[in-house]
């Protein structure tokens, strides 16, 4: 009876797997003509008619067929839906698929559902083992490549008209675009293992596992923007032979390459051709349809390089979480040509010509593109193409030897901050930008407003609880302070945890923070103060000369509220792995209080909160050498109370353009940058922040009237 029930489940899941991943290209193609299905572009693609009858050609000859007696379909078929395969006789030739006019578009969805008939008899027969079932998961790995590929094909289709046509309203993706990271993630070199395991489906190509030596490297925390490509454009990069292979430099020649695939320069700028048709280049998303050789060339130009696929794989496996758009925006080239793994072994059968008889001239990608099916990617995956090829979903990820690697600075940081913000619909900046030296100062001056109750009232309520909560830090504890330090509230901490072994200050503004820290060392000579020019959203660990004592962090001023809720909790997650186990954390917050109150706090009658708000605008010009007027922008403070949070915004106050290098943002009288949200908390909000950062709740303390609150958070 247990062995029964056990494959009747196993059937039951074949059958909803099999489904479900069937499901997808037909979804893909409802909507479309039969023009658009049965038509193709270049030598590259195929039809989406051919698309839809070759996967389930697939699944009739690598499993179906190999039933004694088994009686195929339409015999006709074969020649028709076979890809490459020679060992299956004759076949048409990838570029003379769009040729074929029958079977009809009717005929091959009627094919497709007598084999999705038959595939659902043999599923509940039940496989078996070995082969018959890796060519079972083999079959809807195949199906998901080519729901890829049937995007891929339509969109150079639809490219070749004048018309510009739209296949859907937007691309068909799975996920929306991750928010940057910023900057680089370093890893040490040594020997490492790549390839995927034996547990788990793989194509044959990812296998076996096996070691390779790696030399310390670096990969860029986010992809290449189309910004970032506009820039390589007007340095003449596509003109300038001294980055190019010599076989990309003849293809750039031969081909009259100009600008990445698809793009289109016109009298308002760039255009690409898109799912949903032609539409602006959006400065902000990661670059697409470029190939091997043109990644290659803007490396050189970056003074970069690509990753090898070993390193793109380790930092896959190491560190996930510090990369945004790993595997769901675009595949991301390797400098790594397609070959096999030592001890490589193909697929038993006529699987065999699967991968490994095309292990030459190409080059392998790694990743995932927002096209690609949900689950089919994973860190050991090589996709491949020939280095000329564009027409895929490709992308660039940079790369850089050595474990540290001499960054650019905050200045790259805030102009990729900058574009990325004025290209959304509602433009948006955060307000870590504030806090240049004018902008720490002008808040500052803040603090000491009125109307601004904040600092005043967490510094009483720091004195009053700051005595019983260092007794809890031990000896030769180190304090971490996110943000900027030496204020009246790090100086309370310090003077009650006389027996702190270090102070580490973490600030974006190098020259706040040398200041900061110069004050602190001259006050208390007797600590150590390491401090340590940084984001506090993407923290590393405190340098090792702090010791080894207790981690406390300290995280004052309610700037939490600045963040959204998702990055708050990825904040205070992020602090709890650097800081450790059994690690302490005082976060300071301010509490949801009358309107009235809070909008005065941010609108003062001086003025000054106007002027720190506007130092952002002055500091963009500054360092980015944009061109705002600051007098055409108005301060606004209002209280959304649906997210129980201040908002701070810049309102245009007439219709404008401003300018980044050769890029132009647009205004419309009345529309606002949004600079700062101040979120507002009581005890169970932050109870429920702290647990879903994986924090206990120690302490929570809470002022007079108009009150704040401090938490004392425990690992």
């Amino acid at each position: 009876m247990t062995q029964a029930v056990r494959a009747s489940t196993i059937i039951e899941t074949d059958v909803e797997v099999y489904r479900r991943l069937r499901a997808r290209m037909p979804s893909l193609a409802r909507g479309l003509s039969a023009e658009d299905l049965a038509a193709q572009s270049m030598p590259d693609a195929s039809p989406g008619k051919w698309h839809l009858g070759h996967v389930s050609w697939f699944f009739e000859t690598m499993i179906l067929a190999a039933q004694p007696g088994y009686r195929p379909v339409d015999a006709r078929f074969n020649p028709l839906f076979n890809s490459y395969y020679e060992a299956l006789g004759e076949r048409v030739e990838r570029s003379e698929r769009g040729l074929m006019t029958r079977p009809s578009l009717a005929e091959v969805m009627a094919y497709r559902a007598e084999i999705d008939r038959r595939m659902e008899v043999r599923l509940a027969e039940g496989l078996g083992e070995g082969l018959e079932r890796y060519l079972f998961a083999l079959g809807l790995n195949h199906e998901q490549q080519h729901q890829e590929l049937f995007l891929m094909d339509l969109l150079n289709l639809m490219a070749c008209s004048q018309l510009d046509p739209a296949a859907y309203e937007a691309d068909p993706r799975g996920a929306p675009r991750q928010e940057r990271r910023e900057g680089w993630v370093s890893f040490e070199g040594g020997l490492t293992e790549i390839g995927a395991g034996e547990d788990g489906f793989a194509f044959d190509n990812e296998r076996p596992a096996h070691r390779v030596w790696l030399e310390p490297f670096s990969l860029a925390a986010d992809l290449t923007t189309n910004a970032d490509w506009i820039e390589f454009i007007d340095d003449d990069g596509y003109r300038r032979p001294e980055f190019w292979l010599s076989d990309g430099w003849a293809r750039v020649k031969a081909e009259g390459w100009t600008a990445p695939l698809y793009w289109r320069e016109e009298a308002a700028g760039w255009s690409v051709m898109t799912l949903a048709g032609r539409r602006p280049v959006d400065p902000a998303a990661p670059v697409r349809h470029v190939s091997f050789y043109e990644a290659e060339a803007f490396a050189r130009w970056s003074g970069r390089r690509l990753p090898t696929e070993a390193e793109w794989e380790q930092a896959a496996r190491l560190d996930p979480a510090a990369f945004s758009n790993l595997t769901g925006e675009v595949w991301q080239w390797t400098a790594s040509p397609y070959a096999p793994y030592p001890g490589f072994r193909p697929t038993e059968g006529t699987a065999a010509e699967y991968n490994g008889k095309f292990m030459a001239n190409q080059m392998v990608l790694r990743g995932g593109a927002f096209a690609t099916p949900e689950g089919h990617a994973r860190p050991s995956y090589r996709n491949f193409y020939y280095p000329h090829q564009r027409w895929m979903f490709a992308g660039v990820r940079l790369a850089a030897d050595g474990g540290q690697i001499e960054e650019a600075g905050a200045h790259d940081a805030f102009r990729q901050d900058m574009i990325d913000g004025l290209s959304r619909r509602v433009k948006a900046l955060p307000p870590k930008w504030f806090y240049d030296a004018e902008g720490s100062r002008l808040f500052e001056e803040i603090t000491r407003l009125p109307e601004y109750y904040p600092t005043r009232q967490e510094a009483a309520l720091l004195r009053r609880v700051a005595p019983e909560w260092a007794v809890r830090f031990g000896p030769g504890a180190v304090l971490v302070e996110l943000g900027s330090g030496a204020s009246e509230k790090t100086r309370i901490v310090l003077d009650a945890a006389r027996d702190l072994a270090a102070y580490v200050p973490i600030d974006i503004s190098p020259t706040a923070l040398s200041e900061a820290a110069v004050r602190i060392g001259a006050d208390y000579p007797g600590l150590k103060v390491l401090p340590v020019v940084g984001d506090f959203e993407h923290l590393a660990p405190p340098p090792v000369e702090a010791g080894s004592g207790r981690r406390i962090g300290f995280f004052p001023g309610s700037t939490i509220g600045n963040l959204t809720p998702e990055a708050a909790v990825a904040l205070l997650r992020s602090s709890r792995q650097v800081l450790g186990e059994g690690s302490l954390f005082i976060l300071g917050v301010d509490l949801v209080k009358s309107p009235e109150v809070l909008v005065a706090a941010y609108d003062d009658a001086q003025g000054v909160t106007a002027a720190f708000n506007r130092n952002l605008l002055t500091r963009a010009n500054r360092d980015l050498g944009m061109d705002f007027e600051l007098e055409t922008f108005d301060h606004v403070a209002l209280w959304n109370a649906e997210h129980s949070r201040m908002e701070m915004h810049l309102r245009a106050t007439r219709p404008m353009t401003v300018h980044l290098g050769k890029l132009a943002f647009r205004f419309s009288e009345g529309e606002t940058i949004h600079t700062e949200s101040s979120r507002k908390f009581d005890e169970a909000s932050v109870k429920a922040l702290a647990q879903a950062a994986g924090w206990g709740l120690e302490a929570f303390e809470v002022g007079p009237d108009p009150s704040v609150g401090l938490a004392l958070l425990v690992a």
